[in-house]
């Protein structure tokens, strides 16, 4: 039961991770139609970010963090306009060679500038301890990923399905034309919305790097993974990447638990099987079900 208990935790904080720097590639995939593939990039760029301000400017964890998620929101208005916004009628094809060239290029950069080596996981002292949860001590960083990633996800649920804002979105990527003509700035919109993912993105780098370590490959080792979180999610459903985020996070993590010679292929095994059975996702939008 011990080890039932904390695969589990293990699973869901590794699964929250997951979901905050998925959940940007979901809105933009499932819900602007835009195949960013260097949305890893933004997560990568944020987690570098972080790592430097505290270990070489002593900037406080979570100031540090927050200050992560903003400069990558930054980077990634700035890539929307420039770069992404004259690709959105230009087809998938494009947006998959132009996205997946940005990774390598952010590779080819932090390399230059910071080095080839993997950067160590900032842990500030009072998340660097055990806590006792009554059948254990585990470890307070992971409980801290936890209630992080669920208030995250509360948020990011009432702004997609419960505020105006997320309604005219909805609106203005199913008729652009026609939420034109109502008065809305769609253009300013869709980059709002870059932005936010590409910060959620950057945040998740930051906060998570514990768990997904940050390396110059990062945005491509780990991209895979946040591309079965919004395929088995279901394109554009927000509560499909968060169910599919913890549940990719507790097989990965029983599989490496229980046979760790298969763990690595057990997870695509299912995956495959899973999508086989509904192409669609767990949970998509209702438009697709």
């Amino acid at each position: 039961m011990t080890q039932f208990l904390t695969i589990l935790l293990d699973g869901t904080s590794y699964g929250m991770v997951l979901f905050i720097i998925s959940v940007g590639l979901t809105v933009t995939m499932g819900l602007m139609r835009v195949v960013n593939l260097a949305h890893g990039a933004f997560a990568m760029i944020g987690g570098y970010i972080a790592t430097v301000l505290v270990l070489k400017l002593g900037v406080p964890f979570l100031l540090a963090t927050v200050l992560a998620a903003i400069a990558a929101g930054i980077l990634g208005g700035l890539a929307e306009i420039t770069v992404y916004r004259p690709l959105y009628r230009k087809g998938e094809l494009p947006q998959v060679l132009l996205t997946i060239g940005l990774c390598f290029v952010a590779i080819a950069a932090l390399t230059f500038f910071v080095g080839p080596t993997p950067l160590p996981a900032i842990v500030p002292a009072w998340l660097d301890q055990m806590v006792d949860i009554g059948f254990r001590l585990y470890p307070a960083y992971r409980l801290f990923l936890i209630v992080v990633g669920g208030l995250l996800a509360f948020i990011v649920w009432l702004i997609i399905e419960r505020s105006l804002f997320g309604a005219r979105l909805r609106a203005a990527v199913d008729d652009p034309q026609m939420a034109r003509s109502v008065g809305m700035d769609v253009s300013r919109m869709f980059t709002i919305t870059f932005v936010g993912g590409c910060a959620l993105a950057g945040f998740g780098g930051a906060v998570g790097a514990g768990v997904l370590p940050l390396e110059p490959f990062y945005a491509l080792r780990y991209l895979v993974y946040f591309l079965i979180v919004v395929a088995v999610g279901g394109m554009g459903s927000f509560r499909g990447s968060l169910v599919a985020a913890l549940a990719i996070g507790i097989i990965d993590t029983a599989g490496r638990y229980t046979v760790p010679q298969f763990g690595g292929f057990l997870l695509y095994l299912l995956v495959f099987a899973l999508l086989l059975w509904r192409p669609n996702g767990l949970l998509p939008p209702k438009s697709v079900a």
